[in-house]
């Protein structure tokens, strides 16, 4: 499973990758996070607000941060 987190840096994209580092922690899923800050990298999947959450290659969330209970259910399937 591969997980990007998308945001240039601020506080709220560092709280949505603590959020699915922790989910993936507990779901005991095999995964890779990965945080994009690259706007152009960014724009590349249509997104214009962050933070987003990308997971293999499907947009789960923009311009919020998940919750731990939406991030578990993502990783569930």
């Amino acid at each position: 499973m591969e997980i990007k987190v998308l945001g240039p840096g601020c506080a709220k994209c560092g709280e949505a990758e603590k959020i699915m580092k922790a989910a993936v922690e507990e779901a005991g899923v095999a995964a890779t996070i990965e945080k994009v800050s690259d706007f152009q990298q960014i724009a590349k999947f249509g997104v214009f607000s962050t933070p987003a959450v990308v997971i293999d290659g499907q947009i789960k969330c923009v311009g919020k941060v998940p919750s731990k209970a939406e991030a578990l259910g993502w990783l569930a399937g």
